[in-house]
């Protein structure tokens, strides 16, 4: 350590270098000298610069010391700070406040701090630099006191001053973990791959839903189903606009079904989360309604970029890798019945020119109007249970 301080001592300017040495004769003695009188609040210096004044005449004068809060003239605002140290040298936090001045009391100490360790970091609160301890929490809290609210000042309150910092950020963010979500791998369990491309293959010739496909698809229609959530707790029945301002789903919807009110929105969100559901319980995403139809069409158009963002995640990096991942040409080819639903984005079926006669067709009792989006189709796949409620 000597030879390291000599070497420090040749590489600064001489002031800086002596300042330094007698630190350094300080620490190997084991003594500070006392910091030098700091003047207080109550204390500023003369115009020499030299002698403080006492100016507590003028502070009574501005700010009367046994005032209530009604009584001043300007605004109250009151402070409370949350300071936890950790003494993790309680010798060394000790000398330098007895360095400092500091002495700990007579009496009144409990059995656990013998020592007045409270009162010497207390001695420090207010230093940015507490030898032989560290700030585990440091938070700040103000509010300004009104007459009004009944507020008044801490000496005369009737009752105690509290203050609630709430509670710790870190255990509500553990708190907070959300559940691992479904495992793709084992729900979809793929064949080994093979490369012998002969016609009588099972393995080379059947299209298999992967586990990472599964996941994108998954991902795509929770967010879909909390984008319709959002429209309808922003929008309720208001119908969507030309614009589309504002809104995160509906406007994607043909416009026929823009002026559905808030029950046939939630109706769809559900339609969303139905299908998600499906892929957790390791089923293919098979459209019951036209609803599902139109809610898997976005999803499968959605996750190209969906697929992007979650192969910067490790969990979805960790599925096992396939050749059919990704392919969402046989997910439109292979999930649907037929894609009459996308007619519906047509022009004449934009629900807005009643006399049109695409829309004279596409009566009430058509299985394509957005009355009917939620009726099951005759597909033989079972009918979603009626009382199964809402996510959200």
């Amino acid at each position: 350590m000597h030879a390291e301080a000599q070497k420090i001592m040749t590489q600064l300017p001489d002031a800086p270098a002596a300042s330094f040495r007698t630190a350094m004769d300080h620490a190997l003695q084991g003594t500070w000298p006392l910091a030098a009188q700091v003047p207080t609040a109550q204390q500023t210096l003369g115009a020499d610069q030299h002698d403080p004044i006492d100016t507590s005449g003028d502070q009574n004068a501005r700010t009367p010391s046994e005032a209530r809060l009604g009584d001043f003239p300007g605004p109250v605002v009151r402070t409370v700070q949350l300071l936890e140290v950790h003494v993790h040298d309680p010798a060394r936090l000790l000398a330098a406040a007895n360095a400092a001045g500091w002495e700990a009391l007579d009496d009144d100490l409990d059995g656990d701090d013998p020592q007045d360790i409270v009162g010497a970091v207390m001695h420090f609160a207010d230093d940015d630099i507490m030898p032989g301890a560290d700030i585990v929490t440091q938070a700040m809290i103000g509010e300004h006191l009104r007459v009004e609210q009944g507020d008044e000042v801490a000496d005369w309150s009737s009752e105690p001053v509290t203050a609630d910092f709430g509670a710790g950020w870190r255990l509500t963010a553990a708190q907070n973990v959300p559940e691992p979500g479904p495992d793709f791998a084992q729900l979809f369990l793929v064949q080994r791959e093979c490369s012998c491309q002969e016609e009588d293959c099972e393995i080379c010739q059947d299209w298999a839903l992967t586990p990472r496909t599964a996941d994108v698809l998954h991902s795509s229609l929770s967010i879909l189903a909390d984008q319709a959530y959002d429209d309808v707790l922003e929008h309720g029945d208001a119908p969507v606009t030309r614009t589309a301002e504002g809104w995160w789903f509906f406007r994607r919807l043909p416009r026929i079904a823009w002026r559905c009110d808030a029950d046939w929105r939630r109706q769809f969100a559900r339609a969303c989360d139905d299908l998600a559901e499906d892929l957790e319980r390791g089923e293919w995403p098979i459209p019951r309604t036209a609803a599902e139809e139109l809610a898997l069409h976005l999803a499968i158009r959605d996750a190209p970029g969906q697929k992007e963002m979650l192969q910067e995640q490790d969990e979805h990096e960790a599925l096992p890798d396939h050749a059919d991942d990704y392919d969402w040409h046989m997910c439109s080819t292979l999930l649907f019945q037929d894609h009459d639903v996308l007619m519906l984005y047509d022009d004449g079926f934009d629900g807005v020119e009643a006399d049109g006669e695409a829309n004279r067709h596409l009566g009430l009792d058509h299985t394509l109007h957005p009355a009917n989006w939620f009726k099951p189709f005759n597909s033989g796949q079972p009918i979603r249970d009626e009382m199964r409620g809402y996510r959200r």
